[in-house]
């Protein structure tokens, strides 16, 4: 039997890097089978090695929102590489970008570039230590904040897919993080109470997308603010996921809820290595070199993830995008919703906005506890039905699906076809 590209390529990776991925969740573990080696993508849909296509719904995991190589990133990227790469010196790119985060997201009064949504909250979580001179954070069991050594407490995303409740490695003293059930405000209640005067903040993804997702009901960010003001601990928002994808102003726009730090992340970048934190400025003054909370990189604020990033924005801000995006992901989701109740697959679908997730599961889905009731092996054998068909959509249960602006109708209508075989094909276990 010849084996394709991919397969040669999984097992050279194998040799020299860690399961063959720079990411856990690309190795389709969880799924079984071996990973897609990707050679190029355009619009809605991206190519592998082996010159098969397929309608993407990962978009690089949420920033590609304007669709595969867009022609204006590509003409800021031309552009900027003329110019230079990288200078370890300021640009005015960053200073347009970090003038349109803070036009935009209505929390953010000064922000700080760095290169990965994991060194925005890990630096976020620092300067709430030291603005509040307290050290315990409270985190959401199933969130997903980076693989920061105090956040990989009953994580999602990556840890949810292989089933590891915690990362080895962590020190004891990372036990000052204390994670409760999302969506759960007596919890949150009662870890203040126990640990009081003790908390530094609480960290949330306001929408949940790494145990798939799972939309805060609706008193849940409220109770939050409240809690933390009357405290005297921080509100952080995670939002490398949902900044700028569920409104031009992020989550704390759609829910009319601003924390004390924001964290950036995917899309200010364009799909290039990027992230930010921002906040109040009477906070953010503790930064360095202003303050003496450190916090530094060579390449943050790099000039090409930030030419990238000023260009998507843009694109961002103009009439009417959000409202098509939501307009596509309604009418693709009660497509699969119709797909699964004529294959009569028990599937919960939860969406908010341009994301969203198909949950093998019982019942609904409100946290991660009722996440991991879902069936892997169905998801599984979903999956595997939907990538044959042409379809790529994220290799976990336990991840978000993403619809861009560069998906049109005949995309939905094609995805839905195949999803009509992909649950009949799900509900007939592997002999």
């Amino acid at each position: 039997m010849v084996q394709s590209r991919s397969s040669n390529l999984f097992r050279r990776a194998c040799k020299n890097i860690p399961g063959g991925v720079n990411s856990p969740v690309r190795a389709f573990r969880s799924v079984g089978g071996e990973p897609r080696f990707i050679v190029s993508g355009r619009g809605s849909q991206i190519r592998d090695v082996d010159r098969a296509r397929y309608i993407d719904y990962v978009g690089s995991w949420g920033p590609l929102i304007l669709g595969h190589a867009p022609a204006s990133v590509r003409a800021a990227l031309r552009r900027q590489i003329e110019r230079g790469t990288s200078f370890g010196a300021p640009t005015e790119g960053e200073v347009v970008l970090a003038e349109m985060i803070c036009r935009a997201v209505p929390s953010i009064q000064k922000v700080r570039l760095v290169n990965s949504g994991t060194e925005a909250t890990m630096s976020a979580l620092r300067l709430a230590r030291a603005f509040t001179e307290r050290h315990k954070i409270i985190k959401f069991d199933g969130c997903y904040h980076g693989h920061v050594d105090s956040l990989l407490v009953k994580a999602g995303s990556g840890l949810a897919t292989l089933a590891l409740p915690n990362s080895a490695g962590i020190p004891p003293g990372e036990a000052r993080t204390v994670s409760v059930p999302y969506n759960d405000l007596d919890s949150v209640a009662r870890a203040f109470e126990i640990h009081r005067g003790a908390i530094a903040a609480v960290i949330v993804e306001p929408v949940a997308g790494n145990m798939g997702v799972v939309e805060p009901e609706p008193s849940f960010l409220k109770g939050l603010r409240k809690i933390t003001r009357e405290d005297g601990a921080l509100l952080i928002f995670d939002e490398v996921i949902t900044g700028f994808r569920m409104a031009y102003g992020g989550a704390q726009e759609r829910y009319g809820v601003q924390p004390d730090l924001t964290c950036l992340g995917k899309i200010i970048g364009g799909g290039l290595p990027v992230g930010a934190y921002g906040g109040r400025a009477e906070i953010m003054k503790l930064v360095a070199p202003d303050g003496p909370v450190y916090q530094a990189g060579t390449l943050s604020g790099n000039p090409l993830a930030v030419a990238a990033g000023i260009a998507v924005l843009r694109a961002l801000a103009r009439k009417g995008v959000y409202g098509k995006l939501e307009r596509l992901a309604a009418e693709l989701v009660e497509e699969l919703r119709g797909a699964a109740e004529r294959a009569g697959a028990a599937v919960r679908i939860n969406r908010v906005g341009s994301m969203f997730t198909c949950f093998f599961a019982p019942g609904p889905v409100r946290d991660f506890q009722s996440a991991r009731r879902s069936d892997a092996a169905k998801y599984a054998r979903f999956f595997h039905a939907l990538l044959e068909g042409g379809v790529y959509f994220p290799p976990s249960q336990f991840e978000a699906c993403f619809v861009s602006l560069a998906h049109s109708r005949r995309d939905l209508e094609v995805t839905a076809s195949v999803a009509c075989a992909a649950f009949e094909a799900a509900e007939v276990p592997d002999q």
